[in-house]
């Protein structure tokens, strides 16, 4: 009897937690879905709720064309441990000011640079792109990220080539004695 007792406890203790648990993700989803709603943040959002790394958004306001000289970069092969940076040139070819919010290499391999004043119409600008080949080997596509006030917000660099020599490159021979 005492077991009986005992397990129903547990059960209610168990019960009441799930709901308890439903009930607290329930006001979360809410708070999320009226924010997404009405483009308005909860005044006092839950605290034991972290906000996720969203992509960057782009600017607000009217948007704008950026037309590329061209998007993939060939680099043909390096050696393992050199940097290749290449120059992507592009203009505004839209009737607003161009603003680059964001730019956002694939790994920390790939670093992007670019201007952070506005590009205005008929203008041209740059983003200058970097990427180090140490402990890199083989065929490489990497990739940037570009967030701006065009449609769609993202737009694409490509670095492709192939890394070879260093030590990741090099066959590891086993010898049993």
């Amino acid at each position: 009897m005492r077991k009986l007792i005992l397990s129903f406890i547990a059960v209610l203790a168990v019960a009441a937690l799930v709901v308890s648990c439903q009930s607290s993700s329930k006001d979360v989803r809410d708070e999320a879905r009226t924010s997404v709603e009405t483009g308005v943040q909860p005044a006092n959002p839950s605290p034991n709720v972290t906000p996720n790394q969203a992509a960057p958004t782009a600017p607000t306001g009217p948007t704008t064309v950026m037309a590329f000289e061209e998007t993939t970069f060939e680099f043909g092969t390096v050696q393992e441990g050199e940097k290749v940076t290449h120059t992507y040139k592009f203009k505004n070819t839209g009737k607003e000011p161009l603003v680059i919010s964001n730019a956002q290499g694939s790994c920390g391999c790939t670093v992007p640079q670019w201007s952070k004043e506005p590009v205005a119409p008929g203008a041209s600008g740059s983003v200058t792109v970097e990427f180090n080949s140490k402990n890199k080997n083989g065929k490489r596509n990497q990739k940037v990220t570009l967030t701006a006030n065009t449609d769609p917000p993202q737009t694409f660099l490509y670095l492709t080539g192939e890394v070879v020599g260093g030590e990741s490159a090099q066959p590891q021979i086993q010898v049993n004695n």
